[in-house]
This record gives structure tokens, C-alpha cells and sequence, in this order.
């Protein structure tokens, strides 16, 4: 049974006066210990980066950049085809964004984790993420990663030495490989069910397939998304099912020991 986990959030969501999702970052990131904030190609401005950045400050909770693909209208779910350098060019330029913005408000950059599409790809393409976890190793010193455990960017960060968190995906489904499935649109799900898959996860280090199957799972932090439907209910519920299993939750950074 797992003592410690993090429990992270996909971030400032929206673009200007545009917003996806229906919880409120404020209310997000107070149930939270490491935020993934939108870092500007698949959404995020200068101002809403510059406010949940902020935010992160505030409430004590480790900082993440989320870059995507260059992919406003599909909000980065959408494969782009192009060089692994022109996608680690992307990925730079976003990373800096959060990280100087994270310097105007006195909070360090801990991670980094790809967004949509992005994190996909990177999982299967070595070539991708051993440039990823060569550039953040140069430019972001031990900023952690984060990924799946079943994927190319676990493997190249585990074998180069650099700091790697596995995800465990509270409102996605997964495969036989231990794979989430991939999707573009998800139906909102019941906040009890969510909460129980996290603590069974926790307690057993199984989950149930889309087959029906229990395979094992590894992780260190568990992640749900605020454009999910119910985002807040199911928030507090992973909360407070993890609390009550007597499983603490903790920025990413300290589940590591760093």
C-alpha cells in the first residue's frame, strides 16, 4: 500500500476570455499538490499563466509546465506531424514561459509534463523523448518528468538518471499494455466511482481494463483533468478517499525525496 502520493491537475485551460472546463482554478488547486499549467499552444496567455502560476504559489503546491502541440483550435489532442527538434524547440519555449513566471512570484519549477497528443507521442517515440529528457536535463536541471510508466520517456529518464514520475489517470481508461486510452471527449463519471479506482490503485497497485482484466499498475502521483466534467466533485473525492485510506498527499517533489 502506498503511504505517499501526489496528486496533480491539468491547469489554467483557456485562452483569453475563453475557458474549457467548469471548475474554477482556485477551487482546483485546493485539493491538488502539483499543478500542470497550460503554458500557451494548446491554451494559456500571458495572464492566465501569470494567475494560476500565482495561485500554485498560494496554495503550496509544486509548479508544472504543460506544453502541447502548437494546436489552439484542437486544444493539443491533435497529432502533428513535424521533427522531434522543431516539437523540443516548442517544448522550450513553452517550459520558459511557466518557469518565468513561476520566478516572478517565488515559486521554483518542479516538473514537466507534455500535454494531450504531445504525451502520447512522446511515449512511444524514443527519439522524442530522449531529446525532451536531454534539453530539460540542460535547461530545467532536475526538473521532474512526468509520464506513463508503461512508455519510451519512463524508460530514457529512468536510464539517464533524471527525475521521472509515473502517472496513474484517475478519469481515463486503460488497456491490457497498462496504457490510458487515448480520448478526445469524456462523458462526466460518477466522483465515487473515480475516488475508488485511486485508493483501489493504491492499496492493491491494480486497475481494471476496458476488457474487464485487473492488470498491475505503477505510479507515484495520480492525475485528473479540470475539462472533465464533475472535475471539482471528482477532485474532492479522490481527496478525501485517499485521506481517509490514510494515504498522504504531496507535491511530487516530495514523494521523490527530493
Amino acid at each position: 500500500m502506498k503511504e505517499i502520493v501526489d496528486l496533480n491537475c491539468d491547469m489554467g485551460e483557456g485562452f483569453g476570455q475563453w475557458k474549457l472546463g467548469e471548475a474554477p482554478d482556485e477551487e482546483i488547486m485546493a485539493l491538488i499538490s502539483s499543478a500542470n499549467i497550460a503554458a500557451g499552444f494548446h491554451a494559456g496567455d500571458p495572464n492566465s499563466m501569470d494567475r494560476v502560476v500565482k495561485l500554485a504559489q498560494t496554495y503550496g503546491v509544486g509548479l508544472g509546465a504543460h506544453p502541447g502541440y502548437n494546436d489552439l483550435q484542437g486544444f493539443g489532442r491533435r497529432y502533428i506531424k513535424t521533427s522531434s527538434e522543431e516539437l523540443v524547440n516548442d517544448i522550450v519555449y513553452q517550459v520558459g514561459a511557466i518557469r518565468e513566471f513561476g520566478r516572478r512570484h517565488g515559486i521554483s519549477l518542479q516538473h514537466v509534463k507534455p500535454h494531450g497528443a504531445l504525451y502520447m507521442e512522446a511515449a512511444v517515440n524514443e527519439e522524442l523523448s530522449e531529446m525532451i529528457v536531454d534539453t530539460l536535463s540542460k535547461t530545467c536541471g532536475t526538473a521532474i518528468i512526468f509520464c506513463m510508466g508503461v512508455s519510451k520517456t519512463f524508460e530514457v529518464a529512468k536510464r539517464v538518471g533524471h527525475p521521472v514520475v509515473r502517472e496513474f489517470y484517475a478519469d481515463r481508461d486503460y488497456d491490457k499494455s497498462g496504457s490510458i486510452v487515448f480520448a478526445r471527449h469524456v462523458a462526466r463519471p460518477k466522483p465515487e466511482e473515480v475516488a475508488e479506482k485511486c485508493v483501489r490503485a493504491c492499496k492493491e497497485g491494480v486497475v481494471r481494463t476496458v476488457d474487464g482484466e485487473d492488470i498491475s499498475i505503477e505510479f507515484e502521483s495520480i492525475c485528473f483533468h479540470s475539462d472533465t466534467p464533475g472535475a471539482l466533485d471528482m477532485g474532492k473525492a479522490i481527496r478525501a478517499g485517499l485521506t481517509n485510506a490514510g494515504i498522504t498527499i504531496a507535491p511530487a517533489a516530495t514523494v521523490l525525496g527530493l
